[in-house]
């Protein structure tokens, strides 16, 4: 498996009413906890006055980095909803943030959960669900005169250079898709003067 399934932007502020409450959506493409961090401190300075600011995520290929959050909600009836809707979705690599202004009436458990379910399925349709291909990096030395091939080499694979230090010996770094791993650490092994080593 070398690729997932995600969003391809954000989506903000979608609208559901329950019962006088306001129940607002988000959704987030994140890679990392720093931008998941950043995507929760947006919404929560962009709606200080909120009841709740519930969430769930999933981060890695298969949505091994998760959590779903209540904040102050009866257990298990806010922040599960919203995670069951990216299972259902089939996508990872994403935050869902429901904010709650409360109206007035209580919904009882019952009617939290469908309402947060209802408000994380309602922004995530509004989303372009697609699929995204794994990537690593390499860090590749080899000699100045060498450059020309490297360059070859990586234009085939699709490589993309982040970073090249022209030197008498050389450093680039690229990024490219996990699946090409092995045939790209073919072809160097068999160069002369040339290491490299991936970055994860």
């Amino acid at each position: 498996m070398h690729e997932y399934k995600t969003i391809d932007q954000p989506v903000e502020n979608t609208l559901i009413k329950e019962k006088g409450s306001k129940f607002i959506g988000f959704a987030y493409p994140v890679n990392n906890e720093d931008e998941l961090k950043d995507a929760l401190e947006k919404v929560r300075t962009e709606h200080p006055k909120a009841t709740h600011h519930c969430y769930a995520f999933r981060i890695g290929l298969n949505g091994e980095n998760y959590r779903a959050n209540d904040d102050g909600e009866p257990s298990g009836s806010a922040g599960l909803p919203i995670y069951n809707q990216l299972l259902a979705h089939e996508i990872t690599n994403v935050l869902v943030i429901v904010v709650r202004y409360y109206g007035g009436t209580k919904l009882g458990v019952s009617g939290l959960v469908k309402a947060y379910k209802e408000s994380a399925k309602f922004t995530l349709e509004e989303t372009a669900i697609i699929t995204r291909e794994l990537e690593t990096e390499i860090e590749i030395q080899f000699s100045f005169s060498q450059q020309n091939t490297i360059f070859t080499l990586l234009s085939k694979f699709d490589a993309k250079v982040l970073n090249f230090d022209a030197d008498e010996n050389c450093i680039l770094t690229a990024s490219l898709k996990l699946a090409q791993k092995e045939n790209i650490s073919d072809k160097l092994s068999e160069m002369q003067y040339v290491s490299f080593e991936f970055k994860d």
